[in-house]
């Protein structure tokens, strides 16, 4: 991906498009994979970097939900776990099978919980990762030693899919890139064009130099998420709202607390929820709650409340109880939950998703989740045909295999394993351009150099925050390490994006004060 290549199409081409999708999360990306992969001119612009809210924040999970079963919603499950083996097929450098256990004890729980993940796994059919299965105590602890042992009755494990999200969110850019789409971040939409009531265009603003264009596409589609009903009221100031913004917090905690690449899920919550302990990045996931908000930001911030709350349950279910002090990172995102017709807590509201079409043509799409991306793509990119000029060439995305897709078995413990082939490319670099590009940028962070020429050059990144946040997961994995390495990271973008010292002590400010919100005071 050339972000300066990628702006001279918008001088030269301004209006070639057939698509033009406002977003760059995973709803996005995904409509810009199937797009493009249908032919179609497409044009992704993001008003910051790609997945720079929502779709960097998840548990890292790629599932049907085992909550939305309890709650009745078959199809959703159903439909998720369908696209959960999807996943494992087309990009099997990011979407693996993880283990959980459910820890029983009470004497109901264990039946209850084994009935509950048989259904799942039926459900899931020849798409299913593992059958699932039922441990006594010894079993459970030799599993997950840092249990609580007391009262405990023994656990059920079962399959589900994790990956890395902001990681796919780049794989599906440099997808759509690699089928023909053109994507760019920091553009944002300024305003809708219009012409006899009916959308032809956007307006749009380059972030980093003010830049202003005028783009037409014979179809708009928003898919900006928790940002929806700002891009609708674009076309409509008297237009209901659609988003039931939610705020989730996770915390990330040191290995010792699950020595084991077996995940846990908390079955119930004092509100009713289920909560996670994942292993991902030799550290712990621990996450989520579920807060209503009312106003949503790029750069949402967790309540003291919410820390405890995680903290408080964890040491329910571990032997050895979290503090505060443990905690390497903090972060928090703002589901796009889609409002329902009955007032109910947002952790009840479904995660299925909608696609509506204003009466000036304007294609919005919201809810879904991670999981459904592709399915979600697919619908919206069919009624984007259905509704316009376009052709009604067929969706091809259910067998496509994401770029760095290879049929070699990836090393899971190796972390070059989410670059798929591109893993040969940062070798080469290295090889080519000198050994210091083999050394990592902080002594308690697993990235190296060169992975941060590799962001500047094939990944569009443009900022320290890109780098440490999103094209490495250092910001959620040690905010006080990835602080440290700011100013390293810092002057190696310099180099490559040709700027001056004064730009890399802009970076780093700019970056530390985004950061302080991810520690721990």
């Amino acid at each position: 991906m050339n972000r300066d290549q990628n702006l001279k199409l918008l001088e030269e081409l301004p209006e070639s498009w057939d698509v033009l999708i406002i977003g760059g999360g995973a709803t996005g990306l995904g409509a810009a994979v199937d797009s493009a992969s249908r032919g179609f001119k497409t044009l992704l612009l993001e008003q910051h970097d790609f997945a720079k809210a929502t779709s960097s924040r998840s548990t890292k999970l790629i599932h049907g939900g085992l909550r939305y079963l309890q709650q009745g919603n078959l199809s959703l499950v159903i439909e998720a776990l369908r696209e959960r083996g999807l996943l494992c097929q087309n990009a099997p450098h990011l979407v693996h099978p993880l283990p959980f256990l459910v820890p029983s004890y009470k004497w109901w729980e264990g039946p209850f919980y084994g009935i509950g993940v048989k259904l799942y796994d039926f459900l899931a059919g020849s798409l299913g990762l593992q059958a699932s299965e039922h441990l006594d105590t010894k079993e459970t602890l030799k599993k997950i030693p840092t249990l609580e042992p007391e009262h405990l009755r023994g656990g059920t494990i079962y399959y589900d899919g994790q990956f890395d999200d902001a990681r796919l969110a780049i794989t599906l850019a440099r997808t759509a890139t690699d089928l023909g789409g053109t994507l760019i971040n920091y553009i944002k939409v300024v305003s809708l064009i219009k012409k006899k009531g009916h959308i032809v265009g956007v307006k749009v603003k380059d972030q980093t130099n003010g830049k202003e264009y005028k783009l037409k596409s014979k179809v708009i589609i928003n898919a900006t998420g928790a940002f929806s009903d700002h891009i609708r009221r674009m076309d409509d100031k008297k237009v209901l709202s659609l988003v039931a913004p939610s705020r989730g917090t996770h915390l990330v905690l040191p290995k010792e607390f699950l020595p084991s690449n077996i995940a846990i899920l908390i079955p119930q919550t004092d509100d009713n929820r289920v909560l996670f302990l994942v292993p991902w990045h030799d550290k712990v996931l621990l996450g989520t709650t579920d807060i209503p908000i009312s106003k949503v930001s790029l750069e949402p911030h967790a309540l003291k409340k919410e820390i405890s709350f995680l903290l408080k349950h964890a040491a329910r279910y571990l032997s050895k109880e979290p503090k505060l002090s443990d905690v390497l990172s903090v972060f928090t995102g703002i589901r796009p939950l889609v409002k329902s017709d009955e007032k109910s807590a947002t952790s009840a509201l479904s995660r299925d998703h909608r696609i509506l079409v204003s009466a000036s043509g304007l294609i919005t799409i919201a809810g879904g989740k991670w999981t459904t991306y592709r399915q979600m793509a697919e619908d919206v990119i069919d009624k984007a045909i259905q509704t316009s000029s376009l052709p009604d060439h067929p969706c091809i995305t259910r067998t496509l295999p994401l770029h760095g897709f290879t049929d070699k078995k990836m090393d899971l413990q190796d972390p070059w394993s989410l670059y798929g082939s591109d893993s040969a490319i940062l070798e080469s670099m290295i090889q080519k351009e000198g050994k210091h590009l083999d050394k990592c940028i902080h002594p308690r962070l697993p990235y190296k150099q060169v992975e941060v020429v590799f962001a500047a050059r094939k990944e569009m990144a443009l900022t320290v925050e890109d780098v440490l946040a999103r094209r490495t997961r250092s910001l959620l994995l040690d905010a006080k390490a990835s602080i440290e390495a700011a100013p390293l990271v810092a002057k190696l973008l310099a180099k490559e994006l040709k700027k001056n010292e004064t730009w890399e002590q802009e970076q780093i400010k700019a970056y530390l004060e985004t950061a302080k919100s991810y520690r721990i005071p």
